[in-house]
Order: C-alpha cells, then structure tokens, then sequence
C-alpha cells in the first residue's frame, strides 16, 4: 500500500470514530437539555398543585385544555418511607383526550400534609419520542458525516499528495537513475526541509555508487587489457612448443591442456573487455540491423559446427525485427544467443528462431527441467555440465539489451527453453 493511501485510510477511519463518537455526546447533550427544561417544568407545576392543595384551595382540572395531567392519591407511611420523594422518568401515560399512550416525562413527588397524611402527586406533560430522535440524529448525522468525511478525506488526499510531490519526483528519478549511464541531474526544488535532506543523502549516495562503479570497471577493464598481452604471448610460445619434435607425448598432452585453458582465460578476458565497453557506452555508432538477414549469414555457420549433434533449425520470420544499433554488438548478440542455444541442447535437438516485428525469440530442447531466470545472467554462472564455457554469454546478452532498452525474458515453454527480446520495456511483474 502507498503511503499516501495509507495515511489517508487511517486519517478516515480516526475522523470517523473522533465523529462517531461526538455523536454520541451529542444525543446525550440534547436529551440532558431537554429534561432539564422539562424537569423545571413540571417542578412549578407540580409546585402549583401541592401550594393549593395544602392551602385549602380548588385544584385546577386534570388537563386544563392540555396535554399536562396530575394525580393525586394517599400513599402509607411504609410507602412514603421506602420510596423517594422526588423522583423524575420518562413513561408512556394514557391521553383521556386522544384515547391513546403517548411518552411523556413525569415527576413524583411525595409530600405530607398538615393532618400529617402522605400524599402522592405525579405530574407529567408530553416529551419527544426518543426513539424517533435517535432515528433523527442518526439520519442527519450520516448525511452530514458522510460528507464531511469525503471533504476531509478529498482534502487530505490533495494536500498530502501535493506535499509529498517532490517524494514522488526523487522516487522517479532514482528509478530510472543506472550507473555508469549519463543520467539527467537530480532537478527537485522544495522548500521542506526533510525532503531537502533526502534529496541531498540520495544524491550522495548515488554519486558513492557511481564512484566505486566507475573504479570497478576501471579496473577490470585494465587487469583485462594489461592481461591480453601476456596471455597471448604464452599461447603463442606454447603453439610454437607443440611444433617442436624433441618433446615427448606426454609433455604434449600436458602443453595442449596448458594451451587449452589459456585459450580459455584469454576468450574470458575478450569478454570482460567487451562488458566493460559496453557498460561504458562505448559504443555510439548506429546502423539498422535488419536481424533475419544477420541470422541468414549466421545460422549456416553454427549449422556445420554442430552438425555432428543432428540439430534441427528453423527461423520464422512473420515481420522482420528491426533495431538501430552498434552492427559488431547486434552480431554478439545473435552469436551467443545460437551458441547458447547449440551449446546447451541435446543430440537430435531442435532449435526454432522467430521474428516478429516486436520479439526476437530463441528456443531450443535441452535439460528436462527450468533454469534459474535470474541467475543465468549473472557472470561465471554454469549451468550443470558446462563448465568449460566462460559464464559471459548471457551476462555479455543482458547488457546489449539494457544497452539498447531492450527487455529480455527466459522461460521454460513446452520442454523449450526460451529466450525472448522485445522491444516492450515491462513492468515489475513481468507483464
């Protein structure tokens, strides 16, 4: 979840209790308000009755014309004891008028008088239905809630998200920030202070990167450059030691493993070189490499190289793939895409290329099983049972493709290894 959405979900949901809550306290406030009221109500009138009744004078009528009624009835000195004399409730009464109960608030009050009787006087007058209240409050508070709710939430959303602006604009440039490339400079003014200071520690971080990636490939590419020489001196002393009769068969075989694995560290070094260049964008020249008639010149050659392992080929072209590139780099890509796909596949296989005017795919039988998508395309990677190859092939692959914006996919089709390019740049998942 974003942090916008986050904040913006738990900002609602405290606004709704904070709101849920005040409610509440609002009823009650409301109901107090109007019991009080009530309450002084029927004190003076209740007051009125028992000043006439204990004065001797004529009580009024039960109803005077109104909803207000009394009653009056002697009560024990058991009952006067054991009840209060004052008591306040809320009560449906009967309405002699209307012929019908309707809520009303009532008083008690329990008094003596001179002969020393008790006498009972309940007073009551009609009240809201609290029930159709709570029904009221509640329908308007929703209404009013709701939309109070939806102008916070609304107004949170816009602020916060106009506020973390320049978060999204750091986000976005380190997204697309890839060492060793030329990258746009970082162009993200604020006047926060905290995203000032991101700014500046990202910034400082990246140019650390960059730093040490530069210094890293520096260094390969000159172990590599300064190791070629030499190593193709030795190659060439070992060649002209293999032509000499006075050594013996075994000093032969030794001299031939030696030559071999020389010629192996020197292929390895080739492409460590060629990584470097290709990292460090050395390569700016462009032509339009139409790649079906680059596969035309090629495929023949892998075909008789391996012809000993009966491998059937195809190349389908639906639309010709087409891309302007470095022309020795769309030759190394092609190369060690059908060297892997030859190298890797079983006598009797099959190797199936097809060409669309968006993908370049490769697929070739091999090993019964998956491989691992990622880590085929780390450096020195081998795949069970070919460890004479340099690990650079697929690496060398990559790098062409992130060189030129090209996406490249492995997959396991259908007992086929696949690996397809395609001029779409996919999202994180995948798709």
């Amino acid at each position: 979840m974003k942090l916008l959405h986050a904040s913006t979900l738990r900002l609602s949901l405290f606004a709704a209790a904070i709101m849920a809550f005040w409610a509440v306290l609002f009823y009650y406030a409301i109901i107090a308000e109007i019991n009080d009221e009530t309450d002084d109500s029927l004190e003076n009138y209740a007051e009125t009755i028992m000043m006439r009744s204990l004065g001797g004078e004529e009580l009024p009528s039960r109803s005077e014309g109104t909803n207000n009624q009394f009653f009056m009835t002697e009560v024990s000195d058991d009952y006067a004891r054991t009840h209060p004399h004052v008591f306040y409730e809320d009560r449906n009464v009967y309405i002699a008028e209307k012929k019908e109960f309707e809520p009303a608030r009532v008083l008690t009050h329990v008094f003596q008088t001179e002969q020393g009787t008790w006498m009972m006087l309940e007073v009551s007058t009609p009240t809201i239905e609290k029930l159709d209240l709570v029904e009221a409050i509640f329908v308007s508070m929703v209404l009013l809630y709701s939309v109070l709710l939806v102008c916070i939430v609304l107004t949170n959303y816009w602020g916060t998200r106009r506020s973390m602006r320049p978060l999204y604009k750091l986000l976005n440039w380190v997204n697309h920030y890839t060492p060793g490339r030329k990258n746009a400079a970082l162009d993200n003014p604020t006047k926060i202070e905290e995203f000032m200071q991101l700014n500046e520690v990202v910034t400082s971080a990246l140019k650390r990167s960059e730093d040490l990636h530069e210094m890293q490939k520096q260094f390969v590419g000159n172990a590599s450059h300064e190791m070629q020489t030499p190593l193709a001196i030795c190659i060439g002393r070992l060649e002209m030691l293999m032509e000499d009769d006075a050594i013996t068969e075994q000093q032969m075989v030794e001299v031939v493993k030696v030559h071999r694995t020389l010629k192996n560290l020197s292929k390895m070094n080739r492409s460590l070189l060629l990584l470097c260049k290709i990292e460090g964008g050395h390569f700016e020249n462009k032509v339009m490499i139409h790649f079906d008639e680059l596969l035309s010149t090629i495929v023949p050659d892998y075909e008789m190289v391996f012809e000993h392992k009966n491998i059937t080929t195809e190349v389908v072209c639906t639309q010709p793939f087409k891309l302007s590139m470095e022309e020795s780099l769309a030759t190394t890509l092609v190369t060690n895409l059908l060297k892997n796909a030859y190298v890797h596949n079983v006598a009797g296989g099959r190797v199936r290329i097809v060409l669309t005017e968006r993908t370049l795919r490769f697929e070739n039988t091999g090993i019964d099983a998956p491989l691992h998508p990622t880590e085929i395309f780390t450096r020195f990677y081998h795949t069970p049972g070919k460890k004479a190859s340099t690990g650079l092939g697929l690496p060398i692959v990559q790098a062409i493709c992130q060189l030129y914006e090209l996406n490249i996919r492995y997959a396991f089709e259908r007992g086929m290894h696949v690996f397809e390019l395609s001029k779409d740049v996919l999202g994180p998942d995948g798709r």
